[in-house]
């Protein structure tokens, strides 16, 4: 897993509905979408979830559904994203099979340590930097704290808060194999050209990692 991790906001969007800026995202390479909705009715996010999935599924893009595990085995999305306070890693991977993607965040060192135990697909190193779109999390991780997560887990990293141009280099360099935005591309007045821009700086970045490695 890697690249450009998109995390959906309607009200981040501009005004616009959430399956035109994913449409724009995904059309300039974007490798993941995730479907983030704290604020509305299962009906509702039902419905979004479904045509996404339409959507995303003939160009094999992950859909991953945050939180609502009953959403995700509705619409047989690829995965779900789940905090420390939603349902345990446990439960969910029984629920969603082995198959599935099942994405965790971190937001303390010890958070970080307990998932060691677990098989979960990736960590959600969260936040990175301070964010307005995560009001609800622990201090910032920050580069070096995501250096140290790096260094001590065997997981798949993707880092979120904060993110956009101006820091995707240090974050890819600190050791995340995922950017996942939200406001970098939700709020842009072009969400196709700023997704093809992080998508080109991406690549070009995780590449030269490599060579390194």
């Amino acid at each position: 897993m890697k690249g450009i991790y998109l995390v959906t906001d309607e009200k981040a969007s501009l005004g616009r509905p959430v399956l035109s800026v994913v449409s724009e995202a995904v059309r300039a390479g974007v490798s993941c979408v995730q479907l983030r909705e704290k604020n509305k009715g299962t009906n509702e996010f039902l419905k979004e979830a479904a045509a996404l999935k339409q959507l995303l599924e003939p160009l094999r893009i992950p859909l991953i559904i945050n939180d609502r595990i009953d959403i995700a085995l509705a619409v047989e999305a690829d995965g779900v994203h789940i905090g420390q306070s939603d349902m345990p890693y446990k439960t969910a991977r029984r629920l969603m099979g082995i198959d599935t993607i099942i994405g965790l965040s971190v937001e303390t060192w010890e958070d970080v340590e307990r998932a060691e135990e677990l098989d979960v697909d990736y960590l959600g190193v969260s936040p990175i930097f301070p964010t307005p779109t995560k009001t609800d999390t622990q201090s910032p991780w920050g580069i070096d704290g995501l250096r140290s997560i790096r260094a001590f887990s065997r997981h798949p990293l993707v880092a979120i808060g904060g993110l956009g141009e101006s820091n995707l280099r240090d974050v890819v360099e600190a050791g995340a194999d995922v950017i996942a935005v939200v406001s970098a591309i939700c709020s842009a007045p072009d969400p196709f050209d700023a997704s093809r821009r992080l998508v080109e700086m991406f690549e070009t970045v995780y590449s030269r990692e490599e060579k390194r490695s």
